[in-house]
């Protein structure tokens, strides 16, 4: 009997216990659905984009159809039924229907500033009458503040017949704007009377030597100036004040967005000669500015002159390297050499056409040297601009000498264009981890003067070794130098700018004359894998052809890396920013053959910064 009522006691107190545990279970069961609820909130897609070929620049996934996007960086990318998993009821999408996506390109080297003030310009190149000349000039003075300069340039009085212009003829649509018109060669230029005026020119002044003042039968100047005789007008053109500089920033980065570019490595307002205060200046007025005022619209990536590393160090123990997610601090940059082009480019061997000249090794290599080591030694990124192949040796012989200390240390010694390189060299760049900084559009432009300057066998063996730099294990990143083409035709300026101090807004004028560069990815693309210059029927040097990828890359995630921001930009990997841009065609094997396509649209951080389609809504 006792032993019944035990057992029923017992089975009692089981049933009791359990009744009572049950709101236990529930709440550790609600607590698991939360859990869960949670864990998959925070990856739920702001933005999936679908139905298209994605090409990623990441190895581990070269390819994807779709990929999702929160909170401005790539969560996932893959296939459609695993992406779509991520998205909830306010999740966009973006169909592709079949179009090629491409991580945003990356500009290696640019001058962003002068490029933006460049735009700004009178274009009067291909003008072919004197009345389509002065309505160029009434249209444009329309749009800039009385009493400030108008400045262009790229005139050529042969296509209208040969006539000379005068300040005759644009002085009644500009009365109260100065104006300076550059010919397309730089050696000439037109100013108004009132440039005249306020440069002191009368019929009593003398010519120059090396340049003439044109006049008229009476005597008095016609308003051409020619040569050494530009200097007396040059020197009274103003810097640029911060709101143009920051007109200026807006417009190259609504022109970059449009070339699908989202990222740029901006070497600045440093031209030889000029003050290495103007790039501190512009990341003070200018990227500031635009950082603090949401005004920024690409990402960008900053050097300094090198004479300046210790203010870029002290900087960076302040604040870090990443500013924000628009502003990066690069790194330093000083110059070897000058270029083919001026016949400055420093070789081992004397031009063809100029043999008593070996160029021109435009720094001190002692003072180099001290300057890279301490830039280095404080933990800053070094670049230096070196064309020739004995210039691009002495920076790799110092660079080695550097890295020497026994510091194993990431530093991606860069090396800016390396156009010419001696035998031997390429294998250098792999071995010693030094990135080639190379702009491809330029080689349309060397591919005559090459042969000229150096001999046929000489430049075919040496320039724009892309693919040998590749197949050397090389890193290799593209760039335009936008917005010139040969930064260093600008010796003509120097020649004349030796005569009075330098202004670097006319510094910058003076080099965009000659604008050829353009920010322009997909048009360098399909120069690295064609290497056809204009008016040529086969390829320059053909064995240095690249492919689509490899040049796709090298906009991307490899110029990513030449800046340290590989972390950050440069593929379609999950946790990187949301950079992309749809391309306009939606075959890869015709875009890999022919390299012909347009950008439809560029996004940064998953917004649409651009589109072709001005109607279109942001997604």
């Amino acid at each position: 009997m006792n032993t019944f009522w035990v057992t029923l006691s017992a089975s009692v107190i089981v049933v009791l216990l359990s009744i009572a545990s049950l709101p236990l279970l529930n709440n550790n069961a609600n607590y698991l659905k939360f859990a869960d609820l949670r864990r998959s909130s925070s990856e739920v897609a702001d933005l999936v984009v679908t139905n298209g070929t994605i090409y990623t620049s990441d190895d581990s996934l070269p390819f994807a159809d779709s990929m999702a996007i929160s909170n401005s960086r790539i969560l996932r990318v893959g296939n459609y039924s695993s992406i779509k998993k991520l998205a909830r009821t306010l999740t966009k999408e973006l169909n592709l229907h079949g179009k090629i996506v491409v991580p945003g390109f990356i500009d290696s080297h640019v001058h962003f500033i002068p490029g933006g003030l460049q735009m700004a310009r009178v274009e009067l190149r291909g003008v072919n009458t004197k009345d389509l000349f002065v309505e160029k000039i009434r249209k444009a003075v329309a749009n800039v503040k009385e009493g400030s300069w108008l400045l262009g340039g790229g005139w050529n009085n042969d296509i209208w017949g040969g006539d000379l212009p005068m300040a005759a003829w644009i002085d009644s649509v500009t009365p109260h704007n100065p104006v300076w018109l550059a010919r397309m060669d730089g050696h000439m230029g037109l100013a108004n009377t009132l440039a005249l005026t306020l440069a002191g020119i009368s019929r009593n002044n003398e010519n120059p030597n090396g340049g003439a003042i044109i006049r008229n039968n009476d005597g008095e100047p016609t308003g051409l100036l020619i040569d050494s005789a530009m200097k007396l007008v040059l020197p009274h053109i103003p810097e640029a004040s911060v709101d143009e500089r920051r007109e200026a920033l807006l417009r190259a980065s609504s022109h970059a967005l449009k070339r699908g570019v989202t990222t740029v490595v901006d070497f600045g307002r440093y031209f030889p000669g000029s003050s290495p205060e103007y790039p501190w200046d512009d990341f003070s007025d200018v990227y500031r500015w635009a950082d603090l005022s949401g005004n920024m619209m690409t990402r960008i990536c900053l050097f300094f002159p090198m004479e300046t590393w210790s203010r870029l160090v002290d900087l960076m123990s302040k604040s870090g390297r990443v500013l924000s997610q628009w502003i990066y601090l690069g790194g330093v940059k000083a110059f070897a050499d000058g270029s083919l082009g001026s016949n400055s480019a420093f070789f081992h061997e004397p031009y063809a056409d100029d043999l008593n000249n070996y160029g021109l090794q435009v720094v001190d290599l002692d003072s180099l040297y001290n300057m890279t080591f301490s830039s280095d030694k404080s933990g800053l990124q070094v670049s230096i601009h070196a064309i020739g192949d004995r210039a691009n040796d002495l920076i790799l012989d110092m660079y080695a000498s550097v890295a020497s200390d026994k510091q194993i240390r990431d530093r991606r010694f860069r090396i800016e264009h390396a156009q010419h390189l001696a035998p031997g060299t390429v294998a250098r760049f792999g071995e010693q981890s030094v990135v080639a900084s190379v702009q491809p559009d330029h080689l349309l432009d060397d591919a005559d003067s090459a042969s000229k300057k150096l001999g046929c066998e000489r430049a075919e063996r040496g320039s724009y070794l892309f693919k040998s730099l590749l197949t050397k294990n090389a890193q290799l990143a593209f760039g335009s130098d936008w917005p010139v083409c040969d930064f260093w035709i600008s010796s003509l300026y120097v020649s004349v700018s030796t005569r009075f101090p330098v202004n670097s807004f006319v510094m910058c004028f003076f080099c965009c004359l000659f604008q050829v560069a353009d920010i322009n990815p997909l048009k360098s693309i399909r120069t690295s894998m064609k290497r056809v210059p204009p008016g040529w029927e086969k390829a320059w040097i053909p064995s240095e052809c690249l492919c689509l990828k490899d040049a796709l890359n090298a906009y991307t995630i490899s110029a990513a890396h030449a800046c340290f921001l590989d972390k950050y930009v440069g593929s379609l990997s999950p946790g990187k920013y949301a950079d992309f841009v749809v391309l306009s065609t939606n075959s890869w094997e015709d875009f890999a053959t022919e390299v012909f396509a347009n950008v439809e649209a560029t996004y940064v951080g998953g917004f649409k910064a651009y589109s072709i389609r001005p109607e279109d809504k942001s997604e």
